[in-house]
């Protein structure tokens, strides 16, 4: 089954190239447009697409409003929101994971990389730029609360493993080739770490690592 994909950017030359990369890939579907945010909003809200892809600087609503009203904490049925950018600015980037992003990409960041957010987001996982990820982290930890968020229950062993690598950006497969286990066992630690975390997605989980100094930025 296809990836259903929504592309909101208001330059039209930009929009125009993201919708001719993803629509070049054979699993991939884009099945609307928006050049504002309150038409990406709307649109988003109508079609139900499996992953938004939304500039975060437009018209109308910017797109980590867009994003915080489509995948927010307050949202019961959150959609998949991937925000991209011009910008490579800490408060962009923290804005949009805070309003439920499962990804970030810069503009220059490439095809590859585009399709490879949109594949994680539609997932379930989430992707950043590699090239913003560790400052991000580590600017997300200079900010952490001084009491930390609780587990309600302690991680065991393999999921503290599991978190380390989640938190350095690892994915699901990349885990399991590291830790010599089978994917499924994989997802099923990153679900208990959700459930444990209160986390809705793995940025999340890298954030809470950040944030108990599990894991340090370096």
């Amino acid at each position: 089954m296809n990836i259903r994909v929504v592309v909101a950017d208001d330059q039209d030359l930009v929009r125009t190239g993201l919708v001719m990369i993803l629509g070049a890939q054979p699993d991939i579907e884009v099945v609307g447009e928006a050049a504002d945010g309150l038409a990406a909003l709307d649109l988003a809200t109508k079609l139900r697409p499996d992953v938004l892809l939304v500039d975060i600087r437009m018209p109308g609503l910017d797109g980590v409003e867009v994003t915080r009203r489509l995948a927010g904490p307050d949202v019961t049925d959150p959609m998949a929101v991937v925000v991209i950018t011009t910008f490579d600015l800490d408060e962009y980037v923290l804005g949009a994971l805070r309003a439920g992003a499962r990804g970030f990409l810069l503009k220059d960041a490439g095809p590859v990389l585009l399709v490879q957010a949109i594949h994680a987001a539609a997932n379930g996982d989430a992707l950043i730029a590699p090239n913003v990820t560790r400052r991000l982290l580590a600017t997300f930890a200079d900010q952490a609360p001084a009491v930390p968020v609780q587990p309600i229950d302690p991680l065991t062993e393999r999921e503290e493993e599991v978190l380390a690598l989640v938190a350095r950006g690892r994915t699901n497969a990349e885990i399991a080739t590291e830790l010599f286990v089978g994917l499924s066992t994989v997802k099923y630690h990153v679900a208990s770490l959700m459930t444990k975390l209160g986390a809705r997605n793995r940025v999340e989980i890298a954030m809470w690592a950040y944030d108990t100094r599990r894991v340090r930025a370096s």
